[in-house]
């Protein structure tokens, strides 16, 4: 599975505009098999727990907050290339339907 940081960084998603790019992306989003969804859900987990487990300690300790921030700011870093790559096998060369 290749990464990708961007959508336009998809070969099969570079001649849409943003908006089909977007419509793409959740088309094929929706054709994830279970493995998958479940892998980009466990992830999520994997960053929001700890989040909301320094937001709690931040009554003993305020720097809590920062590293929860900080934690929360990487979510995109880290979840959407891993999606991205996950539903670029699942991206035709069609135009998007509805638009």
């Amino acid at each position: 599975m290749k990464l990708y940081f961007s959508s336009k960084q998809i070969p099969q998603l570079q001649s849409y505009s943003l908006t089909e790019r977007l419509t793409l992306l959740r088309e094929a989003q929706q054709k994830l098999t279970g493995p998958e969804k479940l892998l980009l859900n466990l992830l999520k987990l994997l960053i929001f727990i700890p989040v909301f487990i320094l937001i709690l300690q931040t009554s003993d300790n305020w720097w809590a907050l920062a590293w929860a921030l900080l934690l929360f700011l990487l979510y995109p870093i880290v979840i959407k290339p891993i999606q991205f790559g996950l539903c670029a096998k699942y991206l035709s060369h069609n135009k998007p339907q509805g638009n």
